[in-house]
């Protein structure tokens, strides 16, 4: 009875979303009251349904009901319950459920926070929101029901696949999802932006907070996802250039470029038109990852489609969100005059510079992941583009962008004079030549493109907080926006990410060695003996577990005990890495195949700074959240012509 009531729920939010999204259509074009306010209504109305639908399947992965085909598919009666919650995503219908609940609770955020917004521009936002709903509500209900009934129900589920029984893949969708949904909002108000024939400074101080809340979410999932792979695929490497962490890479690039540009529009009514299409572009990306991995294309963990009616569905769906947006840009961007003159050099231009550089970035990676789908399609050839590509066209671009991105916020508005500002970061580039000099020296017989890049970390991180500095000395921290303080944190942090990401790529040792019961090694200074190899049992899995015993200088250093577990619905092994970490570097092991009479494969990586990346990511996305705290923000924009009579003079003391 849960199961029709989750169904039931699914067809009527289908049926209010489709008039939440023509009715205040109609309204705005009327500017009828009446029907314009019925758009506020409607998405808190869609919210609840939606809500009340998740739940039912929620409740049914956790009672174990097995006459739901989903959970008989993707859960099993004896998995622990964290794993039960997180099945209801685990799945194709359920994520693509998720999704669905996320839009709608965005949805229902702009009829709830939107209140000072200007009616029409409020109305379109959720009317264009709830197309894109009724997009993904037809999908679940035609394609991809997640309550689909299975008779007679069988005494117990084929489990869920044990690559995502992990802490890490419990609440990395949720957070990916976040971000991904996030840049609905965005599009919809570019979109709505281009039926009015408008965007000011208004219009982006409305759109910044939802631009940064989703950003901030996508770089949380995408660090957890990351992480996840670093310690259960037991490779050693946290980033392989996958099509499917590219899916969600893109979006990231393009939405931090819309984060820039927005700023400009607010501060100098610049760049509206550019704006607008990053803002069409960040989600059109969202989608695009959402059709790589879930149609079928691609054969990975997270490919959970494989009917082909699907994909065609999303690529139909892709196809008419990004190219209905695009053709509205085409038609009515030309009437979005900038205001604003300024030089090239300035902040202005800076902020140009870094929007070029990010969008470059993206395209490449488009590029690379694309590329191999298409000449699959065109010719039937087989490629593989990976990290040799990757890191000969990515790395480069991202020197001058590195290298440029601790100058802007010294450059002042409209003209500046470059020099001067070089001039004041004089102590951050004598640091981090230093630093790339001791690198270099340290580690001789390695890259020393690496040492140059950990320099690179070190100049965003010495640069931004340098930056900092300079605002304090004019004032105090008090003072100080909490948007810039946030944009301060958020650079140091990918300085972070770079020193972490570099050293532990560049500067890393492994081995590899088949060892038995009480054989010992040496391994850049340590000792390491396996000690046994013993069965132990879990909830739901059978394992083998190494105990190897670690020495520094003949003393007692650390135990690990990495495993190999064999899930035993699945009748499938998944690596269980075992890792001891100091916050300077990880000392990671794995177990590998093997027999009492062969002995057994031991790997072994000590990555330096390696924490680092994942702390990085973490600080990045808590600088976007200091700055979603800006007041300015957090009170939503004020009207338009209260703004544009501060616009000059708050321009003015940025």
């Amino acid at each position: 009875m849960v199961a029709e009531l989750g169904h039931f729920s699914l067809i009527l939010a289908l049926a209010v979303a489709l008039v939440q999204g023509i009715v205040p259509l109609v309204g705005a074009a009327r500017n009828d009251d009446r029907l314009m306010a019925l758009g506020r209504t409607a998405a808190l109305t869609q919210a609840f349904l939606v809500i009340l639908a998740f739940g039912a399947l929620t409740q049914a992965y956790v009672t174990s009901d097995f006459s739901v085909a989903n959970v008989v598919a993707n859960s099993h009666s004896a998995k622990p319950l964290l794993y039960k919650i997180s099945g209801v995503w685990g799945n194709h219908e359920g994520s693509m459920l998720l999704w669905a609940l996320i839009l709608a609770v965005f949805g229902a955020a702009v009829a709830i926070f939107g209140a000072n917004l200007p009616d029409t521009l409020r109305s379109r936002v959720l009317a264009i929101q709830a197309l894109i709903g009724v997009g993904f509500l037809a999908f679940l209900l035609f394609t991809s029901n997640p309550f689909e009934r299975v008779f007679p129900a069988p005494p117990d589920g084929n489990g869920l696949n044990p690559l995502l029984q992990d802490p890490g893949l419990a609440f990395h969708p949720p957070l990916l999802y976040l971000g991904y949904v996030g840049f609905s909002v965005t599009y919809a108000f570019a979109v709505a932006a281009l039926l009015e024939g408008r965007v000011d400074a208004a219009w982006a101080r409305w759109v910044r907070p939802w631009t940064l809340a989703a950003w901030c979410f996508l770089t949380l999932g995408i660090a957890l996802g990351s992480w996840w792979a670093y310690y259960i695929l037991g490779w050693g490497g946290f980033w392989f250039w996958d099509p499917v962490e590219n899916a969600s890479l893109m979006p990231w690039l393009a939405g931090t470029a819309l984060l820039h540009s927005a700023i400009v529009v607010e501060k100098r009514d610049a760049l509206k038109s550019w704006t607008v299409l990053l803002a069409i572009l960040a989600f059109s990306l969202s989608l695009l990852g959402t059709f790589l991995v879930r149609s079928g294309v691609l054969t990975s963990v997270h490919a959970f489609a494989q009917d082909p009616a699907r994909g065609l569905y999303i690529l139909g769906f892709l196809l008419a969100v990004t190219g209905g947006g695009l053709a509205l840009y085409a038609w009515r961007a030309p009437q979005l005059q900038s205001g604003g003159l300024f030089q090239p050099v300035s902040r202005e231009g800076a902020l140009i510079l870094n929007n070029l550089l990010l969008c470059t970035l993206a395209v490449t990676v488009l590029l690379g992941t694309l590329y191999p789908l298409f000449l699959d399609l065109l010719t039937g050839a087989k490629v593989s583009v990976g990290p040799p590509f990757f890191n000969a066209t990515f790395v480069p671009i991202c020197a001058p962008l590195f290298a440029a991105l601790c100058v802007g916020p010294f450059l002042s508005w409209k003209r500046a004079e470059l020099w001067p500002a070089l001039a004041r970061l004089r102590v951050a580039f004598v640091v981090s030549l230093a630093a790339a000099l001791v690198a270099l020296v340290v580690y001789d017989s390695r890259s020393t493109l690496a040492a140059l890049a950990f320099g690179f970390g070190v100049w965003l991180i010495v640069g931004s907080l340098w930056a900092l500095a300079d605002r304090i000395r004019q004032g105090t921290l008090r003072t100080i926006p909490r948007a810039t303080l946030g944009m301060v944190i958020a650079h140091a942090a990918l300085g972070v990410v770079v020193l972490g990401s570099v050293a532990t790529s560049a500067w890393h040792d492994e081995v590899m060695q088949t060892m038995k019961p009480g054989d010992r090694l040496s391994f850049a200074g340590y000792g390491v003996q396996l000690d046994k190899i013993e069965e132990v049992r879990g909830p739901n899995y059978v394992a083998e577990r190494a105990t190897l015993t670690v020495t520094v200088g003949g003393r007692p250093y650390t135990v690990l005990q990495p495993e190999r577990r064999l899930f035993t619905v699945q009748r499938r092994q998944v690596a269980e890495t075992a890792i001891q970490t100091n916050f300077l570097r990880d000392f990671y092991a794995t177990l590998g195949e093997g027999d009492p009479r062969q002995g057994w494969v031991i790997r072994l990586y000590l990555n330096p700074l390696a924490p680092w990346i994942w702390l990085g990511a973490a600080l990045m996305a808590f600088g976007g959240f200091v700055s979603l705290s800006d007041r300015r923000l957090r009170i939503g924009a004020p009207s338009r012509s209260s703004l544009g009579a501060r616009h000059s003079s708050g321009a003015s003391r940025a």
